[in-house]
């Protein structure tokens, strides 16, 4: 029994707490949070709507802005969603906080109860029969003591009892509270890319305003010009990857399925399909059809891995002048045999040679290239068909992308995302 009371004196030291606010309080406090998040939520919705209105238009310099203005306003109200739900998130903790520390005082209580009950039995343990005979002037007096010591055990059995429960849901708050703490941590990092992603928007506004000197003119002239780079880039590619050889080897690939890869952002609107579409019909690609899916993507949204990887390369093929392919990209593997490609970045957050995860942020979309209005190209590839090189290594022409540093892959290599999404 000594080493009971023993361990009751070490274990039951519960720190002393006292909360500023009440639970009802708290309580009314997430509820007033919760409404506001579903207030913002309602309010990012309706600046999805209007972007794909404007998307559906001319592109003329006024919609590129506006869409960059109502692509800022959703940031910020994303921004605002993400600050409400770490406040909620706080409070839910400190919620959790005041019902483990009243757990702690309860079990403290029964602590005290029970340490009662077995320093009794302890002295019982201690006094032998015919002392408790001698000890008391009649039988009678001895036995109504024995039944004394009968309820102070059933005591200490419903305190046991009641420690144990008590530990089940202190052990249970803690763990909610654990989590929620990490709910928290994820919730700050996305509200740090989201004010990353808010910056990036800045920047390329500033950009197409010092570019076009806020004139439609120069700005339909700087289209017209990228058109032009880009149908030389197209011939360029498809020259190259047409000398390409390679055999598919299908045993080499994953089975093709729903799922395989997630989707590489998390509103989706397709806004162009891989292959023969009704675009490249028209005269597009130069009549290779199109090597991957175009997704409608406001400047500034999150691009994440589709499965995870490794990052085969980065790059950026503005950083050549006169050259409109690809623009920011980036090229990763995926242990099953798949590469995938995401390209016309604003902005790059990984490194070649990256171990990154499946829904892992890699960058954010932008218009970086050749692109009619911000979207993400997304390709796959059979792994074994894709290389990174400069397009000119090959083809020897003379081109403005001769010196850009691309994927370059087979015809056979590139494989309808659809099959994998």
């Amino acid at each position: 029994m000594k080493w009971i009371l023993t361990l009751f004196a070490v274990c039951c030291v519960v720190p002393f707490f006292i909360s500023a606010q009440t639970a009802e309080e708290l309580r009314n406090q997430i509820s007033a949070q919760n409404a506001e998040i579903e207030k913002l939520n309602k309010e990012i919705a309706q600046f999805e709507k209007q972007l794909v209105d404007i998307g559906s238009t001319k592109q003329t310099l006024q919609g590129t802005l506006n869409a960059l203005d109502i692509s800022r306003k959703q940031l910020n109200a994303k921004i605002s969603v993400s600050k409400n739900n770490i406040s909620s998130i706080q409070l839910q903790i400190k919620q959790l906080s005041g019902s483990i520390v009243d757990k702690e005082i309860s079990m403290q209580k029964d602590f005290t109860g029970l340490a009662q009950a077995i320093a009794r039995i302890n002295e019982i343990d201690n006094v032998t029969f015919i002392e408790q005979v001698l000890s008391n002037d009649t039988v009678s007096k001895m036995w109504d003591e024995f039944e004394d010591n009968q309820s102070f055990q059933n005591a200490l059995t419903e305190h046991i009892d009641s420690l144990e429960a008590a530990k089940q849901v202190l052990v249970v708050s803690r763990d909610e509270s654990e989590k929620k703490r990490r709910e928290l941590e994820a919730e700050q990092t996305k509200l740090a890319r989201e004010q990353q992603a808010l910056e990036v928007n800045r920047r390329e506004q500033a950009a197409l305003l010092a570019q076009t000197k806020n004139q439609e003119s120069n700005y339909q002239k700087i289209l017209k010009d990228k058109q032009a780079a880009k149908d030389q880039f197209e011939q360029s590619l498809n020259e190259l990857e047409s000398k390409l050889e390679y055999s598919l080897d299908p045993a080499r690939l994953p089975a093709a399925g729903k799922g395989i890869l997630r989707w590489p952002l998390d509103n989706v609107k397709v806004t162009q399909y891989f292959g023969n579409t009704e675009f490249a019909r028209s005269g597009a690609y130069s009549g290779k059809g199109h090597n991957g899916i175009d997704f409608r993507a406001p400047i500034g949204t999150f691009i994440k891995s589709a499965l995870s990887g490794t990052v085969e390369g980065t790059g950026n093929s503005d950083s050549v002048r006169g050259c409109y392919s690809y623009g920011k990209w980036v090229l990763i593997k995926h242990g099953n045999g798949l590469s995938t490609l995401y390209a016309h970045l604003s902005q790059i957050n990984v490194i070649k040679g990256q171990q990154v995860g499946t829904g892992e942020v890699i960058g954010y979309s932008g218009n970086t290239g050749y692109a009619t209005g911000p979207h993400l190209h997304f390709s796959v590839y059979a792994s074994n068909g894709v290389r990174i090189m400069k397009l000119g290594e090959s083809t020897g022409r003379v081109t403005p992308c001769a010196n850009a540093t691309i994927p370059v892959s087979p015809l056979g290599a590139y494989l309808n995302p659809m099959e994998y999404l």
